[in-house]
């Protein structure tokens, strides 16, 4: 028996949002990226097994990265 099985890490773009810098202080427009990492079998996804959120500041270009519940709190 032949079993194909691995990971696959998925980046997703989320709408952006208005926050505060943490490193230049000004309340700008943030972009906000999903990256899911999955369990594949046979190429197929079959469930995720860990999910992150990196958000960048348009202003300045620095990064960091956010937990789900952080995202949440953000203003739409």
């Amino acid at each position: 028996m032949f079993l194909l099985f691995g990971l696959k890490t998925v980046l997703r773009d989320l709408p952006g949002r208005m926050a505060t810098c943490q490193y230049c202080g000004r309340f700008v427009q943030h972009h906000l990226q999903e990256r899911a990492t999955k369990f594949t079998l046979f190429f197929i996804p079959v469930f995720t097994t860990s999910k992150t959120f990196n958000i960048t500041c348009s202003k300045c270009g620095q990064s960091s990265t956010i937990k789900s519940r952080q995202k949440n709190a953000l203003p739409s």
